[in-house]
């Protein structure tokens, strides 16, 4: 995913460093630097979320509406994913770039977060009315690591959003859905299965964790790990034209679901800090 322009020395320099475990910004090859996560920042939606990780920006917002469920899944809700990379973030992002990442990023949430929602719960009506969470994402800066930090701040936005509860008026086909105005009349998302993301990208014969913009020029390919908070592995896709061999690939799994496993203690710490304050 490259977002900046380097020359052959540059980039020689970057993998030269990385090889012997010192990168040019003084980290180590599984270092992961400083986030920041900020819940309930944009009104008007049923939940929100922005995460800073160092020059990446990105912002959820979460907006839950009633729909039709599908024909072929009448007992579960829906969730859709839309990414908006914003052309001040980067250079690539105008025309075609922006909208051909966007995608990338929305097709790796859909599958990261698919099965970890439980769909079942938003269900109102089987075969007649369901809950959609529409989750919409913007790319504010690119720094590096956007699967990372766009996966954390999903996961704090479903932590915020509140669905609002419902009463069903009526029986049979006269059955009607009315919906609480009240904000404190709602229902959390459990969250407690929902995944985050882990990028490796492999530089060299090496791998590396939270990847620069220009880290990741250098890398000829990338391993996307979720991980839940009890250090499961729920799902692994590779990005990238280069291949991993077999004992690289065990070692960044490894690393991938002890990574997952801090980031996702350090989130629930956060998530659940900032909760007791707005109560």
């Amino acid at each position: 995913m490259a977002t900046v322009m380097l020359s052959e020395e540059e980039k020689y320099f970057i993998v030269s460093g990385i090889e012997e475990d010192f990168r040019t910004d003084g980290r180590s090859c599984n270092d992961y630097r400083a986030i920041t996560v900020q819940t309930g920042i944009i009104s008007n939606t049923s939940g929100s979320a922005q995460v800073k990780l160092a020059g990446t920006n990105v912002l959820i917002g979460v907006k839950a509406e009633i729909s039709e469920p599908l024909p072929s899944k009448p007992n579960l809700g829906k969730v859709e994913f839309f990414v908006d990379c914003s052309a001040n973030a980067s250079p690539i992002f105008e025309g075609r770039g922006g909208d051909e990442l966007a995608f990338e990023l929305s097709a790796a949430l859909q599958n990261t977060f698919s099965g970890a929602i439980d769909l079942e719960k938003l269900c109102i009506i089987p075969g007649k009315a369901c809950w959609i969470l529409y989750i919409d994402a913007l790319v504010l800066e690119c720094g590096g690591n956007l699967f990372d930090a766009l996966s954390i701040a999903v996961k704090a936005a479903l932590h915020n959003t509140r669905i609002p509860t419902l009463s069903i008026i009526g029986e049979g086909a006269e059955k009607s859905i009315e919906v609480s105005d009240d904000p404190y009349n709602s229902t959390p998302i459990d969250v407690s299965n929902i995944p985050v993301l882990v990028t490796l990208n492999k530089v060299g014969e090496r791998y590396i964790v939270d990847a620069t913009a220009e880290e990741e020029i250098c890398s000829d390919a990338q391993l996307l790990v979720s991980i839940n908070q009890k250090g499961n592995v729920c799902s692994v896709q590779k990005h990238g034209s280069g291949g991993i061999n077999p004992d690289l690939l065990f070692e960044m799994l490894k690393v991938g679901r002890k990574i997952g496993r801090i980031l996702n203690e350090q989130l629930n710490l956060v998530l659940e800090k900032q909760t007791e304050e707005y109560v």
